[in-house]
């Protein structure tokens, strides 16, 4: 088993901008925590970021924001990208619809994926849709993913262990657990 860390848009615009959740600030240290120990363990990190041009069609719906180049597009300052790290932008709800995230995993030889952040039902549940389909593995550590309301964040939960067979799991239990991360 091969993992990599995704981390889905924790961006500016939805964390203290324009869309923000409030629920979203609870995340912030548990993905920190990940994100350290990914690192320390040479597990791929890949930002699935928001970056809207003017002309999307999720911009219809909500509003501008996250629009390429500006500082709403930003990951947020506790969860900055290195160099080592890998950047997806997206246009859509899905990090795979129109990008090169799958190319990339299956370079990277990865079959499971740990998927963290905002928000559970709409750009979390849209990419882990389509890692299912892409035949993935997995993992949602449950306190590294949140919504705008408690109910649809556990209906969301629900709705991943269901129906793409996802691992309900927490960060510690991640961290504890796989002193390796990675197996052959």
């Amino acid at each position: 088993m091969k993992r990599v860390l995704i981390i889905v848009d924790m961006l500016n615009d939805f964390v203290i901008g324009k869309l923000n959740c409030k629920r979203s600030l609870s995340v912030i240290t548990p993905i920190h925590k990940l994100l350290q120990r990914a690192r320390l363990s040479h597990v791929p990190v890949i930002y699935a970021n928001d970056e809207h041009h003017k002309q999307d069609v999720e911009l219809k719906l909500w509003g501008n924001h996250a629009i390429k180049g500006t500082n709403g597009a930003q990951v947020i300052s506790q969860l900055k990208p290195t160099s080592n790290d890998y950047i997806i932008p997206k246009r859509n709800y899905s990090a795979f619809f129109n990008t090169n995230l799958h190319p990339l995993l299956q370079k990277l030889k990865v079959d499971t994926l740990i998927v963290v952040g905002i928000y559970t039902d709409l750009c979390v549940a849209h990419t882990i849709g389509d890692a299912y389909q892409w035949g993935y593995k997995i993992i949602i550590p449950k306190d590294a993913t949140n919504t705008f309301t408690k109910q649809k964040y556990l209906a969301s939960l629900k709705y991943f262990k269901e129906n793409y067979n996802a691992q309900i799991t927490t960060v510690d239990e991640i961290v504890k657990k796989d002193l390796t991360w990675n197996e052959n």
